[in-house]
């Protein structure tokens, strides 16, 4: 950008210069860790701070990119032009009777810890899902056969305006790894969740069973995006996958893991056009074998170098 400097002087009158970081490598904010450089990585304090950045990119004609904790995210080679916001500082969680309110930046996983905590049932399948709370609602996040739209009861966000709203959990049209966040232009800053009460050993209980099948069966001693694919009617992708002897097929430094075949992951420093291109392998191939189209469950955003 020709302009970085009048961008970095505008954003100290929007947050401290602690929250700026010039020319940030992403793959250092990424569970793949792969991606290229952001022109500023902003790490907001406030929700005011998240409003006066959405306006200022408004008016400036600024990009503007969101990302969690990169858990569910790949960042192409050649980084993100513009704004990339992390909304990391924001991870507070309070329980309240039966509901629960978290921060966007919150872990999910520790969301649900605290549901235990509180003795509240509902948020068990949460325990092994690896994203913050934004990230969560944002694809409406599920596993072992729960979901958020199943506990979601509102959130605030920051609309494409800059202006705090609240939405109710049908507003966000939930459906299966979707929500219209994304179409709104939302930035999600805190959710409520409504549980039930529950007993303390019986969700523990699960949630102990849930963390092992998870730790047992996925690649977790690599970096990876987690499971890479939706999963597809009347079929299981992994299964897809094994099914094409597509297991332990590398490129680059980027593998499908042997360990379970839903997952690609960074065995050997690889890179994002590596990593994407095995992915668009494992979709070419199942689709000539299978004639099943694999549609991804990971984001993809940046550019190429």
């Amino acid at each position: 950008m020709t302009n970085n400097q009048e961008i970095y002087n505008q954003l100290l009158t929007i947050v401290d210069k602690n929250n700026i970081a010039v020319d940030e490598y992403l793959r250092n904010h990424t569970y793949t860790k792969l991606g290229g450089k952001a022109d500023f990585f902003i790490t907001p304090n406030t929700y005011e701070e998240v409003a006066g950045i959405v306006q200022y990119c408004k008016k400036k004609l600024t990009p503007l990119t969101l990302i969690g904790n990169g858990s569910n995210l790949i960042v192409r080679d050649g980084g993100i032009r513009g704004i990339v916001l992390s909304l990391k500082n924001f991870h507070s969680i309070t329980a309240d009777n039966n509901t629960i309110t978290a921060q966007s930046g919150a872990a999910i996983i520790d969301v649900s810890r605290k549901a235990l905590e509180a003795h509240l049932t509902g948020l068990e399948f949460a325990c092994g899902i690896p994203g913050t709370v934004g990230g969560a609602l944002y694809m409406n996040a599920g596993a072992y056969g729960g979901e958020v739209k199943d506990v979601l009861d509102h959130c605030i966000v920051v609309d494409k305006q800059g202006k705090l709203q609240t939405r109710t959990a049908s507003e966000l049209e939930l459906s299966y790894r979707h929500s219209n966040i994304e179409e709104k232009g939302d930035i999600v800053l805190e959710a409520t969740f409504q549980l039930k009460p529950g007993k303390f050993n019986a969700i523990k209980e699960m949630m102990d069973d849930l963390t092992y099948r998870r730790e047992s069966k996925q690649p977790l001693e690599y970096p990876s995006c987690g499971s890479v694919f939706k999963r597809p009617p009347g079929y299981f992708a992994g299964k897809l996958i094994q099914d094409s002897n597509l297991q332990g097929t590398r490129l680059g430094g980027a593998e499908v893991s042997k360990k379970h075949a839903g997952f690609i992951v960074n065995v050997d420093n690889a890179t994002a056009t590596e990593y994407i291109s095995l992915i668009e392998h494992v979709q070419k191939t199942v689709k000539e074998k299978f004639n099943v189209a694999l549609e991804r469950e990971v984001r993809i955003i940046g550019e190429d170098l």
